[in-house]
């Protein structure tokens, strides 16, 4: 469950990097979606979550775009977050309320957290777009990471069980 939380981080960071990220590793079968998670692994959705990841990247640097923890915003990243939970809990056979709470609750975090360490690097630099791009750096590392570590503990719990 350590890994829904840090996809509910990046979530929380960016809304559409962790879904995307998960997206991608359901369509190359690092991740093993079933049921009514199957839908996260065809490759337009894939395409598309990355076309909406790399819009908010770009949004992120615009001065006029609203601030994260306006209502609108961090609800968008909460629900997200969960949703990214419950599909991952779905993945490794875990209850989908964990994976909605870890969701939810690594997205708050990762909304307020990742809002006041943008805001204390950008006080440190001086200027707002070089900790805005260290974030989208910091939040596409850790989906990847979250992802690989997710991989390989599936691939641990297939081992054990063909043992």
């Amino acid at each position: 469950m350590d890994m829904l939380l840090v996809l509910g981080v990046v979530t929380g960071m960016r809304s559409m990097t962790a879904i995307a990220a998960l997206s991608w590793a359901a369509w190359l079968g690092l991740v093993p979606e079933q049921g009514w998670a199957t839908w996260i692994a065809h490759l337009f959705v894939a395409v598309l979550f990355t076309i909406f990841a790399v819009g908010e990247y770009v949004a992120d640097t615009l001065p006029k775009t609203p601030r994260r923890t306006d209502f609108g915003p961090a609800l968008t990243r909460i629900v997200v977050g969960a949703l990214v939970g419950a599909m991952v809990a779905t993945a490794i056979d875990e209850p989908v309320a964990g994976g909605v709470i870890f969701g939810a609750g690594g997205a708050i975090i990762g909304t307020w957290g990742g809002f006041f360490v943008r805001m204390t690097v950008a006080r440190l630099l001086r200027r707002d777009l070089p900790a805005a791009l260290l974030e989208s750096a910091s939040a596409i590392a850790l989906a990847v990471l979250a992802i690989m570590r997710l991989h390989h503990g599936i691939l641990i719990d297939l081992q054990r069980s063909a043992v």
